[in-house]
């Protein structure tokens, strides 16, 4: 994810960003413009029409443009947000089992303090991996090659980074270094991992509908070329750079919107999660040292 000055106008109006997005544009803004060019050609010079023009029927396609590109980009936001709160109480969840841990393990028990400094980080690599389609397990701290054997062959290793702390857990129980009622206290952060892996996943693999996407796409693309006949007349070959900046800004709108509404992929404006990972582990690190 950009990290970046809001109050900065200078380095916001001309971030490198904006020349990623003409260049992501660049062959659709070629069309339009070249579109235009040879439509204002032919009526202005070839046909030699006259029309008085007007601004008002495209107007009033504008206003209702533009009410779907808002409801198209708070949906795609609200999804980039609950991605962003789910991974806040993922790093509140990894806190809170570290810290608990901490407390009722005994100084002597270095084993299982070892084993959960290093394994309640994995939840955090397993989850980012997962939710990318990533099969890598090179950022986890295995412990050893029987673990990193499990993960590896594993369908889903989330939920087998899980399971292996919930076995570790009840293997302390058995052993009298945890107690029942401790059990039921850590149970609410082994649980989170699961509800937070699931509803990553009900963001991901739930898209904008369909019909939806395909609609705004088609207004956009009529509403552009129709644009010059309500320019030509009045602006003759300057409407080739007017349609060209109306559908650079509008359908930047449109590209913005795709790019966050999966927010746990590797595109510059989704959500960190290499460096939330990284923090998580840091902490657990911190707290769980011997």
């Amino acid at each position: 994810m950009i990290q970046y000055n809001p109050r900065s106008w200078f380095s916001l109006i001309f971030d490198v960003y904006s020349r990623y997005v003409i260049k992501l544009l660049f062959p659709l803004l070629l069309f339009v413009g070249v579109f235009t060019l040879l439509l204002c050609f032919l009526v202005i010079d070839v046909l030699n029409l006259h029309y008085g023009g007007t601004i008002a029927f495209h107007s009033i396609l504008g206003v209702i443009l533009g009410l779907f590109l808002v409801l198209r980009t708070n949906t795609a936001y609200d999804r980039w947000w609950e991605g962003r709160k789910l991974w806040g109480q993922l790093v509140n969840d990894s806190r809170q089992i570290a810290i608990k841990i901490d407390a009722f393990l005994p100084k002597e028990a270095t084993e299982d303090r070892e084993f959960f400094r290093r394994m309640i980080p994995n939840a955090a690599f397993a989850i980012k991996e997962h939710l990318r389609d990533s099969i890598l397990v090179g950022e986890m701290d295995t412990i050893n090659d029987e673990i990193k054997s499990r993960i590896i062959k594993s369908k889903h290793r989330p939920n087998m980074v899980n399971r292996l702390l919930y076995d570790r857990v009840m293997k302390c129980v058995k052993e009298g270094t945890i107690t029942a009622e401790q059990l039921f206290i850590l149970d609410k952060e082994l649980k989170g991992f699961t509800d937070i892996v699931g509803a990553c996943e009900r963001i991901k693999s739930t898209p904008i509908p369909y019909s939806y996407s395909m609609f705004i796409k088609k207004f956009l693309f009529i509403y552009a070329i129709t644009l010059p006949i309500s320019f030509m007349w009045d602006f003759g070959y300057w409407t080739v750079f007017i349609v060209m900046l109306a559908f650079y800004f509008l359908v930047s709108i449109e590209l913005i919107s795709e790019e966050i509404e999966d927010p746990f992929g590797t595109d510059i404006n989704d959500l960190p999660l290499n460096e939330i990972a990284l923090k998580i582990k840091r902490n657990v690190s911190e707290i769980l040292h011997n």
